[in-house]
């Protein structure tokens, strides 16, 4: 099944065999009080899998003597409950209390906007399509916390001017991170790869030598209906997408400045 053993325990009353997957982790038990299951799924949301139990039970006519436990706190930190679909099979669902139970520590951004300045970098051609982009970014970021007076708005003829116009940006040092959005149709330029590999290399070197964040939001496309797609018909907005990197790299940015200053404890 892909898992792995986990750590066994056998305490005497009871002994338990986990094994653990990314997202998973499913233990076979013996002697568990109260009710004995002898098998144990860990979940992530205990509230909404104990309503899906519940919401299943009356579907169940085949079975009149399923039974679902209330959820209850463990002596072990974690809250708990039984199903017993058919008699004599019984399995418990458990949550731990610690939310960083089984997570590894990480060092990672928020998707928290507030007090950051921020710099959209926009390509006029094919405005139908980078005006949606547009859209989407400004939409993550005022969601996100963002003042209005704290987004620029940078405009520029097209994508290949994107790299120069972020790069000025960055030099100012006036913004926490840059959004760059456009678009790339293949039909509209033979040179359409060499374009497209030009301005990705502009946009990551600008980003890697001034050290300020920039999100990549620039379509490249074949057609002007997957463009569209792209940019908030069937395929989700990149520029939204774009925008809440931005945010989060920002972010980074900043614990990453403060743990060199205070240490990890400013985490």
């Amino acid at each position: 099944m892909g898992m792995e053993p986990g750590l066994a325990w056998d305490d005497g009353k009871s002994r338990g065999a986990p094994n653990l997957a990314p997202v998973g982790n499913l233990e076979f038990v013996s002697g568990m009080p109260p009710v004995g299951p002898e098998i144990l799924i860990e979940a992530t949301a205990l509230d909404d899998v104990h309503r899906v139990a519940a919401a299943w039970r009356p579907s169940a006519a085949a079975e009149p003597a399923a039974k679902i436990s209330a959820i209850a706190e463990t002596h072990w930190n974690s809250r708990y409950f039984t199903a017993e679909p058919v008699p004599g099979v019984v399995v418990g669902f458990w949550e731990s209390n610690n939310p960083q139970h089984g997570k590894p520590v990480a060092l990672e951004g928020d998707l928290t906007a507030a007090g950051m300045r921020f710099a959209v970098v926009v390509a006029r051609w094919n405005a139908v399509i980078t005006d949606r982009l547009l859209q989407g970014a400004l939409d993550v970021l005022l969601r996100s916390g963002a003042r209005r007076e704290d987004i620029e708005i940078v405009r520029v003829p097209g994508a290949w001017e994107i790299p120069a116009a972020a790069r000025l940006i960055a030099n100012r040092g006036a913004v926490d991170a840059i959004v760059t959005l456009g678009v790339l149709l293949r039909g509209e330029t033979a040179h359409y790869e060499a374009i497209y590999n030009e301005v990705a290399r502009g946009i990551g070197q600008s980003q890697q030598e001034t050290g300020i964040p920039h999100a990549f939001g620039v379509l490249t496309c074949e057609t002007l209906e997957q463009a569209l797609d792209r940019a908030g018909l069937k395929m989700g907005n990149k520029g939204f997408e774009a925008g809440a990197a931005a945010i989060e790299m920002a972010s980074l940015r900043k614990k990453v400045a403060a743990e060199q200053r205070n240490g990890p404890a400013a985490r």
